[in-house]
């Protein structure tokens, strides 16, 4: 096994970084043609999980998985750690399939955060599992009850996911008293995804699972006998999984259901004395009610890990190289914590890190088949419960592969591609506007200020992410 030279780790993220010193092994790349049942182009969370889950299911399966960089290189290794349930996104799962598909969605989601912790144990991976909980909170008036409308909607169905929370709650089991009010979660959990990731590589091989890693691949025949081509090589194979997160971009038949935008992240240099002083050494993970959350969490080792949405738009397809390296939004970050927690504001910088996020109109993630061969099928559309449902979409991809079925393979999250954006370029050009009148709109309700019309009517064409803000539950609602 061939290993990663130091130069292609330290431009990483901070995760990757520290899970690389501990296991830096690379696999070779494909340099040949090859022949087996089922090609997953896309080393990442969702491609891993299938090939986990489809072992499982057939342990004769010969699977290969082909990544352009690294198992984990993209998105997988790069979130925030965060692994949520999908409870906040019931408005948008029900505006697909109704109701009660939703509640069921939510409840496999939950269910999907202890399905984690236990293949973690059951493997010996330690990646950091922590059951902490989440505060989604409002850090100024106008995001007060943004968690309202899918609390009230899921109790109507005998379901509780979250409790409110008041300002002096969340100041006692957080440190600040900066969120007026907002909804603590107890089911959810933090993950190191460098660790996580690396520790399903290794799951996958040791299930005999081939890897080829540093394999773009350059296109796939859809039509006869199928096959996946790289520079130098080529898999004949029975079926094809594309897991390709942000990259779905280009292949023609995905990429009107997704436009893609950065994330970025920063983690401090250890700062345990300063968490227990404030009262955050071991506390939720907090997210604040903007459309681009900003989000922080304390790490097992001291740190604060703290992030921001909303950055670079993507041009169609391309994910260039502004989505990868250091962030250029560390100021955002102290704003955020200025507003949520400013006692942190000001944390000594290790690291920051970007990367790209492939977002629906939803919200939500969306699974299926090509149209133009069923033996090609698809999971891409994650953003902000991304861990929980790639675990959910491994078990999904693997019954549409084997012809299995369940209430997850007949859900809304099992859906065909439809175009949720303008074409490009005026999806690049409208992204910018709507980006800007979102930024435009946070600033003025934080200084206690109305938006105008043309701002507030912009802002709420933005997509959901993480959690759907008010103002864009009202824009969408009127």
């Amino acid at each position: 096994m061939m290993q990663l030279p130091e130069k292609d780790i330290g431009w990483r993220s901070h995760w990757l970084r520290q899970a690389l010193a501990e296991d830096p092994d690379l696999a070779p790349p494909l340099e040949e043609a090859t022949r087996a049942d089922i090609c997953i182009v896309g080393g990442g969370y969702l491609g891993l999980w299938t090939a986990i889950r489809l072992k499982e299911h057939n342990p004769g399966f010969d699977i290969v998985i082909i990544e352009r960089d690294i198992c984990g290189g993209g998105p997988s290794g790069r979130n925030s750690g965060m692994v949520l349930s999908a409870w906040t996104k019931y408005s948008a799962l029900a505006a697909l399939r109704g109701g009660n598909d939703a509640l069921s969605i939510i409840k496999a989601s939950e269910a999907a955060i202890g399905g984690i912790e236990a293949f973690c144990k059951a493997e010996g991976i330690d990646g950091w599992f922590d059951r902490i909980g989440w505060i989604w909170g409002a850090t100024c008036q106008a995001q007060l009850g943004a968690w309202d409308d899918a609390l009230n909607k899921l109790v109507a169905h005998g379901y509780v996911p979250a409790r409110r929370v008041s300002r002096d709650e969340i100041a006692a089991m957080t440190g600040t008293t900066s969120h007026l009010g907002g909804a603590f979660d107890a089911s959810s959990a933090t993950v190191h995804p460098g660790f996580l990731v690396r520790g399903l590589r290794r799951a996958a091989l040791k299930r005999g699972v081939r890897i080829y890693e540093k394999s773009p691949m350059t296109r796939f025949l859809r039509g006869g006998k199928l096959k996946v081509e790289t520079a130098k090589g080529t898999v004949s194979c029975g079926k094809i999984v594309l897991a390709l997160n942000a990259w779905s971009g280009a292949i023609p038949e995905l990429a009107p259901a997704i436009f893609n935008i950065s994330s970025d992240d920063a983690m401090s240099k250890p700062i345990p004395d300063l968490l227990e002083k404030v009262g955050y050494r071991r506390a939720p993970l907090m997210i604040d009610s903007r459309v681009f959350v900003g989000g922080w969490s304390p790490t097992r080792d001291g740190r604060l890990s703290v992030g921001v949405s909303g950055g670079f738009i993507g041009l169609g397809g391309i994910v260039d190289q502004r989505f990868h390296g250091l962030s250029p939004r560390v100021a955002d970050m102290r704003r955020a914590l200025r507003d949520g927690h400013p006692a942190l504001a000001e944390f000594p910088l290790e690291t920051s890190w970007n990367g790209p996020i492939d977002r629906t109109v939803s919200g939500v993630p969306l699974f299926g088949a090509l149209p133009a061969n069923r033996d090609i099928v698809y999971g891409y559309g994650f953003s902000g419960n991304g861990t929980t449902m790639a675990y959910l979409g491994g078990k999904i991809l693997t019954s549409l592969l084997t012809g299995g079925e369940s209430e997850l393979t007949h859900s809304a999250l099992v859906r065909p591609v439809t175009r949720g954006f303008p074409p490009e370029p005026f999806r690049f050009v409208g992204a910018h506007f709507v980006r800007g009148a979102v930024r435009r709109r946070d600033d003025l309700e934080h200084a206690g200020r109305k938006p105008d019309l043309m701002t507030r009517w912009l802002a709420g064409l933005a997509p959901s992410g993480v959690t759907p803000s008010k103002a864009n539950l009202r824009a969408r609602k009127g």
